[in-house]
């Protein structure tokens, strides 16, 4: 096994035998079912509405009364969420004191920050597998385009990968999983209202960098089904960031 398969291992382990990961799925699951049947009655409603006005079966479309407003929840939901399952990656090691045993191990510090959130990201991304339910039972029901769908979770993904990668940072400078999970949630906070501040500023070019690093703006285009390159180089070179900002912090801590 590799030095990052190693610990995408140990830190699955780790989550499976403690009640985090269940307490989020749970949560995920919950909000992101609640939030879709909300929608759907809200369709059903407006259908039923329409076909009162109308005096027949009316065409609704379901992309844009339910799963582009549930996209946009989740996003926020991820924003709350995410930075309970990165908090212990580091903070952890240390309180437990085998940090000092992880820095003095044949693994290095890339395989280690990588692995943990690939650990980390692999959780993510089977709550996303299992949130899929929801349009493939849609599915059944009525008729929609998969292409927003599709793109949507695309978007979720990229989204997720910059939050955990974004929580491993903050895991890295505490050995409080608390205030680590309040600083990753701080940090994406402000990246955030960067966006409100873009706006604020209009047309300046000011206002578009901040805009442009607002990550809103670009998952916005993937609940709309459009994948823009400069979107996907967004997201990637945002988690590559965090995840070099990590590799420094743990770095520095090795001559302590």
């Amino acid at each position: 096994m590799t030095p990052v398969g190693a610990i995408v291992a140990k830190e699955l382990r780790s989550y499976f035998v403690s009640p985090i990961v269940y307490v989020v799925a749970a949560v995920f699951l919950l909000i992101f079912g609640v939030l879709s049947y909300l929608a759907v009655v809200n369709a059903g409603a407006q259908a039923v509405r329409l076909m009162q006005i109308q005096g027949a079966a009316a065409q609704l479309n379901l992309n844009d009364l339910v799963f582009r407003p549930t996209f946009y929840s989740i996003a926020i939901i991820l924003l709350l969420i995410l930075p309970l399952l990165t908090m212990r990656l580091f903070a952890e090691e240390r309180k437990l004191r085998t940090f000092e045993l992880l820095m003095t191990s044949p693994i290095g510090i890339n395989e280690m920050v990588v692995g943990k959130f690939l650990g980390a990201y692999a959780v993510f991304l089977g709550l996303l597998g299992l949130s899929g339910i929801v349009p493939m039972i849609l599915s059944f029901y009525s008729s929609f385009d998969w292409n927003p769908i599709l793109t949507g979770y695309l978007g979720l993904a990229l989204l997720g990968a910059l939050f955990l990668a974004t929580g491993v940072l903050a895991s890295a400078l505490t050995e409080n999983q608390i205030v680590a999970a309040f600083l990753s949630f701080g940090l994406l906070i402000l990246v955030w209202l960067l966006g409100g501040v873009g706006s604020v500023l209009g047309d300046t070019p000011l206002g578009g960098i901040l805009s442009y690093l607002s990550f809103i703006e670009h998952y916005d285009r993937f609940v709309r089904g459009l994948v823009d390159t400069k979107d996907l180089v967004y997201y990637a070179s945002g988690m590559l960031l965090m995840l070099f900002l990590a590799h420094r912090v743990v770095e520095s801590q090795r001559w302590k």
